[in-house]
């Protein structure tokens, strides 16, 4: 009577040996006896929503119920699993295996306990058990239908479809419509019908174990994988969420993950209250230590999720169960909990060295029966996904797919599981309670969250031997302090084939000093294409992504500004939103086919295998088509930023409405930028193509549509060329304008714009500093003035007409000094460095040649102004620089600028160097976005971000989904270079910025995009060759 009542099951009755799973003892150790007493029954609501009713004693502990759970699904790989219920203040709480059940559940008969999964591991290979993971996709389903699993409309459309293709088999267009009229796998599933359709369409012949293994390989690349939300705040008050996966802790605003903490980094963990502490390990080149709080709802939230880093922690890091402490002999500090448990490491050894014969176990809504492998063969090396047999309609794996437990040789129980013909439905195992006792889990669906997947890293991984474990002593984690043992950290070389390395052992971003981070981690397991035009295509997408974006400020943002009041002449409405309109809807379209076509290419579905979507030529080609329909509405931009210029002119309210417009956080950019985004992205289709064509050889199949597609494209740019170098010219001088006091005529027909930059000029009292703005027909010398707006008061002006230029370091002792002898003035001024001064001198000899062709000596090149009062509240404090605001995010969040500290005379005037409009129309070329990954000089992981490049400025986002930068790092100024060795980054695809004392490190995914960043980012921090200016002048009006 002490031991737990076993009702007979079919696998019993045909005389099949009984299947403990797994335990905690090691091999020859018996169970202890289980108490004796009062039997309770306890309701277990299984992964596939049915239940089951348990009878242990009371006094037994909770893993005598988990053990009982997983003998009855004959489940080998119990560990990753647990038992979950709400305690009395209805927190959900997972069952301590260690403590009395009755001293958990109050009233059992009124709770029901879930099993579910408890350790998503790194990869799905390492479950050796089909039926692991089968229980494994069945918790991806309910997470998908509850709203936990939130992912985009095509990935949840490819997870549905791999669960009807293991549900009801091939592709049937009928019975796959009526299926999912029956079953609703997501909220808004109607709007996805047609595309889970065609992608289950792809899934011809792959049987239910194949599309549990698909279905797991999608979903593992999703950001919110296993991932279970616990709101907290921040020291600031922010309202987030933690998490904790395999790699460590993360932090969460909404559904974006926004930083982690890798558990190489955690040097502790510990509650006092409701306060969550997290203590990291100092930076190897410092003594800076840094401990991060968290507010909690309550103590036993904080408690529990406490509980949950720990057996996290223990679960994944360590080789073995950790010992219990010795209990002091006085008082007791902090808490006692532990885990209890095989780690990973013992559950991957256990299988490995086991072996278990087929034991067939039945499938919710599948006709085919499962079977175990008796003995793995080993792996080809292309194998990733079980076969199956044809000469049965049971699976077996004849090819096992990698798993880090090696070849899995498992010998044990055969049972054949009853078919349930009822209309209960059945547990994966054997049915256990009478029909009638089902419970079908009646959560209400909660609308998903649509989000990025995080992009992979390159694959770069290479066959090589594989090495023993390196064990890694670490300070276990503990409560309140005190002493702490060391114990041995679990080697991450879990590798199933020994020919091949493992994912999580690459060379490129796993090191011993420093494991991998979650973002690496993922990034790692993404099994991207390699080739360089799959890169090329992915730019396409990153920076259309952006560039809608930009269209929406203008379509939506501004329109809806200017609806609300009525300042602007519905002429000018009429010229600028009906011309934008049809460029956002048709990019919208051109975005959607971008992203089908990469997610084909990527191997979301079979399509792959055929080889027909490995190309983005053919897509190019026919939108660049359709773009031609348009070009009525692009000739149209350039009228309507003359229009919005010359209107504002005349009308202080419209004024006030676009100055106050730019003030917001939408718009990152000065608003007349916006306006000629759409000729801008011209040039970069142009650049992308000419790039895909350099790459592809001639005998491509994407070659012939990428050179029509560039034709097509080059035709247009050169038609709409002078138009764009026109508007730019126009567009900069406005800009100017407004950050000048005392000019009232600057902008006048054939003037053009060649430089500004921060000079200095002697004068009696010695060398000021001054700003200079350099035009083809005059040279201003101004002043930041003391207004609110910061802007710049005029101090004089020089005619080029018969000017003369002279270096003069000789005469007047001052490094890097000039001399300018107008008609009637004369100054000596000082650049910061030879290169400045030597770039002055090309630019003011040009200028003047310029001038002497063009016209004779005027008698006042600019009409004088009072300083303009009427908008002292504009740009205010925009003397700080942004990057002092990215420097002081130590929590969780980033801090908005309260400036746009990004406007290029304050950067230039705040870092003494210059830009000419040479240098804009490089950076007009030259804009990119994508994900990044940033660590500060002093941090202690990588933060994965969404980063712009444009305007000499990068701008920093969680996600490509936000509709404003969370900051701005302005780069005139800054050195790009690459880590030295001392640095200890140690990783592949990192450059550096530094200017000064702030110092940023940023990884990409692959060689291409690191290049790409480079390449950009230059042309930022460095000015263009001098062959390379030359080609510009030729462009431009000068």
């Amino acid at each position: 009577m002490g031991e737990i009542e076993q009702k007979p099951t079919p696998g019993s009755r045909l005389g099949a040996p009984e299947n403990s799973g797994i335990s905690t003892l090691e091999h020859g150790q018996k169970p202890p006896p289980t108490p004796s007493g009062k039997l309770v029954s306890i309701k277990i609501q299984m992964l596939d929503d049915t239940q089951e009713a348990f009878e242990v004693p009371q006094r037994a502990p909770g893993k005598v119920l988990l053990d009982a759970v997983c003998n009855h699904l004959n489940l080998v790989e119990g560990d990753y699993f647990g038992l979950e219920f709400p305690d009395h203040k209805k927190i959900t709480v997972w069952l301590d295996l260690l403590k009395p059940i009755v001293k958990q559940i109050r009233r059992p008969k009124h709770v029901v306990v879930k099993f579910v999964v408890k350790f998503f591991p790194p990869d799905h290979t390492q479950l050796q058990e089909e039926l692991t993971r089968y229980l494994f996709a069945l918790q991806v389903k309910q997470d998908l239908a509850h709203g936990r699993l939130t992912c985009n409309d095509t990935s949840a459309a490819l997870l549905i479809s791999h669960i009807v293709q293991s549900e009801i088999g091939d592709f049937d267009e009928a019975l796959d419509r009526e299926h999912l009229a029956k079953n609703k796998y997501v909220p808004q599933q109607d709007a996805l019908e047609d595309k889970i359709v065609e992608f289950h369409h792809n899934h011809i012949g792959q049987t239910p174990a194949e599309s549990d293994f698909q279905l797991l390989e999608v979903a593992r690349r999703l950001e919110m994988y296993g991932i279970r939300l616990h709101p907290a705040k921040d020291r600031e008050g922010t309202k987030i969420n933690l998490a904790v996966a395999n790699t460590g802790i993360l932090v969460f605003q909404g559904f974006t993950k926004i930083n982690a903490f890798n558990w190489a980094k955690v040097r502790k963990l510990s509650f006092k209250r409701k306060r969550f502490l997290i203590k990291l390990r100092p930076d190897v080149n410092s003594s800076y230590q840094d401990t991060l709080e968290f507010l909690m709802a309550s103590r036993d939230f904080c408690k529990s999720f406490w509980k949950i880093c720990v057996e996290h922690h223990a679960f994944f890091r360590l080789f073995e169960e950790p010992k219990p402490k010795p209990k002091p002999v006085l008082f007791s500090r902090g808490s006692s909990f532990r885990f209890s448990g095989r780690t990973q490491k013992q559950v991957l050894d256990y299988v490995k060295e086991g072996g278990h014969k087929k034991v067939q176990f039945e499938r919710k809504h599948s006709k085919i029966h499962s079977i175990r492998s008796l003995a793995t063969q080993p792996a080809e090396p292309n194998s990733e996904v079980p076969k199956q047999s044809p000469k049965s309609a049971s699976l077996t794996f004849g090819e096992s797919p990698p798993s880090p437990g090696g070849q899995s040789c498992q010998q044990g129980k055969e049972l054949k599981a009853s078919a349930g013909e009822s209309g209960s439905h059945q547990s994966p195992a054997l049915k256990k309670s009478p029909p009638g006792n089902t419970l079908v889990d009646g959560a209400s669906l909660v609308p998903q969250v649509e989000e990025d997947e995080e992009e992979g890293v390159k694959d770069r991984v290479q066959p090589c031997k594989s090495q023993p474990p390196q064990p890694s002593t670490e300070l276990s984690i503990n409560s309140q302090g005190g002493a702490v043992p060391t114990t041995v950290t679990l080697s991450p070389n879990l590798s199933p084939d020994t020919k091949q390395a493992s994912p999580l052992i690459s060379p490129l971003l796993n090191d011993q000093a420093c494991p991998r981070t979650d973002d690496e981690e993922e990034g790692r397991r993404k099994r991207f294409p390699t080739d360089k035009a799959y890169y090329i295509a992915k730019e396409v997408s990153t920076t259309e992504r952006t560039y809608l974006k930009d269209l929406e400020v203008i379509t939506s943002w501004f329109q809806s500004t200017v609806s609300k009041e009525d300042s602007m002449p519905e002429t000018l409405r009429s010229l600028i939103f009906p011309n934008f309109e049809p460029l956002h809807k048709f990019h919208t379209n051109f975005l959607k086919e971008i992203e089908q076509r990469l997610a084909l290419w990527e191997g979301r579905s079979n399509a792959h295998i055929r080889g027909d979507y490995q190309r983005i030529g053919d897509v190019m080609l026919k939108n660049i088509q359709g773009m031609k329909h348009l070009a009525t509405h692009l000739w149209k931009h350039s009228e309507a930023l003359e229009a919005l210029e010359n209107t504002v002119k005349g009308s202080r309210r419209l004024e006030h409405l676009c100055r106050d417009f730019e003030q917001q956080k939408v718009c990152y950019l000065p608003l007349s930028t916006f306006l000629l985004r759409p000729l801008h992205r011209l040039m970069h289709y142009k650049q992308v193509l000419e790039r895909l064509c350099k790459h592809h050889p001639p005998s491509h199949a994407d070659f012939r549509d990428c050179r029509a597609a560039l034709a097509e494209i080059t035709e247009m740019v050169a038609q709409l060329h002078g138009t764009m170098i026109k508007m730019e010219n126009c567009q900069k001088l406005h800009e100017l304008k407004k950050d000048l006091i005392g000019i009232d005529n600057l902008v006048t027909p054939g003037r053009e714009f060649i430089r500004l930059g921060s000079l200095s000029k002697l004068s009696g009292k010695g060398l000021q500093q001054r700003m200079f703005f350099l035009f083809n027909d005059v040279l201003l010398y101004t002043s930041r003035g003391l207004t609110a707006s910061n802007q710049f008061k005029v101090h004089g002006q020089l005619p080029l007409y018969g000017m003369t230029i002279q270096e003069s370091e000789d005469e007047w002792g001052v490094p890097h000094c000039l001399t300018l002898r107008g008609q009637r003035q004369s100054i000596v001024v000082a650049a910061s460095s030879q290169a400045e001064m030597e770039k002055w001198v090309e630019d003011i000899r040009m200028a003047i040649d310029l001038a002497e062709k063009s016209s004779s000596p005027t008698a006042e090149v600019l009409a004088s102004s009072p300083p303009d009062s009427k908008s002292p509240d504009e740009a205010t404090a925009a003397d700080q620089e942004s990057e002092d605001d990215l420097s002081a995010s130590r929590t969780s969040l980033e801090r908005q600028t309260p400036h746009r500290g990004n406007t290029m005379v304050h950067v230039c005037w705040h870092r003494s160097t210059s830009v000419s409009m040479v240098d804009f129309s490089i950076a007009v070329e030259n804009q990119l976005s994508g994900n990044l990954l940033r660590k500060f000089k002093n941090s202690n992981g990588w933060q994965k971000l969404w980063v712009v490049f444009t305007n000499f400025c990068l701008f920093f986002y969680k996600s490509h989904q936000d509709n404003h930068p969370l900051a701005s790092l302005p780069l005139l100024g800054y050195s790009l270079t690459i880590p030295s060795e001392s640095e200890n980054i140690h990783k592949d695809y990192v450059f550096k910025l530094h200017f000064k004392s702030h110092v940023y490190y940023f990884r990409a995914e692959s060689e291409y995009t690191f290049e790409r960043w480079m390449e950009v980012i230059r042309s930022a921090t460095c000015s263009a060759s001098q062959a390379h200016i030359l080609s510009h002048k030729e462009s431009h009006v000068y």
